[in-house]
């Protein structure tokens, strides 16, 4: 099996896009202290020294709504039009995850069928609410109906939660606030009965799985008590957790990991690196724990593991 890695979290940053963030407010991207170095040299050569042979590149938090539709729809565009120049310039090194101006589901229709049809998207990046409207919102109903058909991956990420401005205590959201955005999204998608009705949808969830390996039984239990309005009753949460794949991303050893496997089984995880939000010497520190730590399946390393997955997942960029 492979010695490389596929990564599927990994972010750009054009700098068109942070100049657009910082004039709409986000000089401080959810409490960080400014805007990470990003260029594609940079990142091809953080690939190059960790065997990564492809980077699935997506937009992270705040995204490309800052309150205006319109502005929303270009921004969009030319993001999802650079990534995928990208993927065409350097072949093989990268991948799409196209942005979507939610919540405008007009223009995320728009766009869905334009990075599929035109760009060649492998998927989209959602992240875990958008002013507000968490992805359980019925408003987003022909979104994921529009996904479904398509047999879209779909690649979830949080950003800052409703009410941050209290519950983040001050200290940067990506520390904690993240961890339970993910798990509230998720939590919403369930609850909503979003997965049992699109079945097709193939959803990559961050930092693996954030709060929901520990939350799984008591969420399982309330959607007992609370079943999802739907005519049959729904899969269990744990079974429909189990269903979905867990990136790396982030301190994954020595406790995330072991958590998530009491989960989900190893097929279901994915190699992520969080750059560049995650800075080379945290992501070559968090690969290298990766490296050391010895694979759930006899027979392979965590490199020949994830890999294998992600080229399931993806087969067009199987090697």
């Amino acid at each position: 099996m492979s010695s490389v890695l596929i990564d599927v979290h990994a972010h750009l940053l054009p700098d068109f896009y942070v100049q657009e963030a910082t004039a709409a407010g986000h000089a401080h991207p959810d409490g960080m202290g400014g805007w990470p170095s990003w260029s594609v040299q940079a990142h091809l050569e953080l690939m190059d020294r960790h065997g990564i042979a492809t980077a699935m590149l997506s937009l992270s938090s705040p995204g490309v709504h800052f309150g205006d539709d319109r502005a929303a729809r270009l921004l969009t565009r030319r993001v999802n039009e650079f990534t995928s120049g990208l993927t065409r310039e350097h072949p093989g090194r990268f991948g799409t995850f196209a942005s979507l101006p939610l919540p405008d589901v007009d223009g995320a229709l728009e766009e869905i069928a334009f990075a599929f049809d035109t760009l060649g998207a492998d998927g989209v990046a959602l992240l875990t609410h958008t002013h507000g409207v968490y992805l359980g919102d019925a408003r987003l109903e022909p979104v994921f109906a529009e996904l479904d058909r398509r047999r879209a991956v779909v690649f979830l990420h949080p950003t800052s939660p409703v009410g941050w401005e209290r519950s983040a205590l001050g200290r940067p959201r990506p520390m904690t606030e993240y961890i339970f955005d993910t798990a509230r999204s998720v939590t919403d998608l369930l609850m909503g009965g979003v997965l049992t009705r699109h079945p097709n949808l193939r959803v990559i969830v961050p930092h693996c799985g954030g709060a929901l390996p520990v939350l799984a039984d008591r969420i399982d239990e309330f959607m007992r008590l609370l079943p999802p309005p739907q005519e049959q009753p729904p899969p269990g949460g744990v079974q429909q957790l189990r269903g979905l794949y867990y990136d790396t991303a982030g301190p994954a050893f020595p406790r995330q990991v072991p958590a998530l496997l009491n989960l989900v089984e190893p097929d279901h995880v994915l190699f992520g690196s969080d750059y560049c939000w995650t800075l080379p010497a945290l992501a070559e520190a968090h690969i290298a724990a990766i490296d050391a730590a010895e694979s759930p399946v006899e027979g392979t390393t965590w490199r020949s593991l994830t890999t294998a997955n992600a080229e399931r997942l993806f087969p067009g960029r199987s090697r």
